[in-house]
């Protein structure tokens, strides 16, 4: 019953959230709006395609006010946006009018959709808003055999990270929701394997910080793209690419 009352907070608390951001803009909250936010939103978009390349059926979970939807058109026949949140769907359609995406309201720990239904699974800053063990039992299910799991999460090793996902004050102040976290590289390698995903890969990248003003961009990018070939230290970069299939 704990567990019960404990899921339907957390579901309340991403609606509410999602209103808020409806009201305030969800691009710029989620830092995407800057010079460097841009630079940062076109690689992580960069590296989703590549990830779900040759994919017909993608379902795009978390799709937001649609920013990746408008990304993914044009690279698969048939994408469907799917959203806890009434208000930033309206955003997505609205902004999607013209073209062929279907969206649907619902919990990515509750898909309605049948078995087998998908050649992939993608999403940006999703899964750290759910329980992570029972979406990818949802997207499991749902993925056909040997479809691509492909998702762009905070990591935890990220010292700004793990300080707002950590300090109470400090994750209100950032206007996070009581249960938003960020994941580890083992623990997000794990919780793929229980699934029963194969193929599985957690890349650290993104040391390009959205707060960099647009005229020292030219120095910070090549900065920013060596850190990420460092041992060790590419480690607490911003950002896990997380990828992965299902057998067969």
């Amino acid at each position: 019953m704990r567990e019960s009352v404990s899921m339907k907070d957390r579901i309340a608390a991403e609606i509410e959230q999602g209103r808020k951001l409806s009201r305030i803009g969800a691009e710029r909250a989620w830092n995407w709006a800057s010079p460097a936010g841009q630079e940062r939103w076109e690689r992580r978009v960069s590296l989703l395609l590549c990830a779900s390349k040759k994919s017909p059926r993608v379902l795009e979970l978390g799709c937001g006010t649609g920013l990746l939807t408008r990304e993914l058109v044009g690279h698969h026949p048939l994408i469907v946006g799917f959203d806890i949140s009434r208000d930033l769907l309206q955003h997505a359609m609205a902004k999607l009018a013209d073209s062929d995406v279907s969206f649907v309201l619902g919990d990515a720990m509750n898909v309605p959709f049948q078995s087998e239904s998908f050649d992939a699974v993608v999403g940006s800053s999703i899964l750290h808003h759910v329980e992570i063990n029972v979406a990818l039992h949802e997207i499991i299910k749902i993925l056909k055999p040997g479809g691509v799991f492909a998702f762009a999460e905070p990591n935890m090793l990220n010292p700004q990270i793990a300080i707002q996902k950590n300090i109470p004050i400090i994750k209100r102040l950032a206007g996070d929701t009581p249960d938003e976290t960020a994941y580890f590289k083992w623990a997000a390698k794990k919780a793929l394997l229980n699934a029963g995903f194969v193929k599985i890969g957690v890349i650290p990248f993104d040391f390009l910080h959205p707060s960099i003003p647009g005229f020292l961009l030219p120095l910070a990018r090549p900065i920013a793209m060596m850190l990420e070939r460092l041992p060790l230290v590419k480690e607490i970069a911003g950002s896990l690419l997380i990828t992965g299939r299902k057998p067969g």
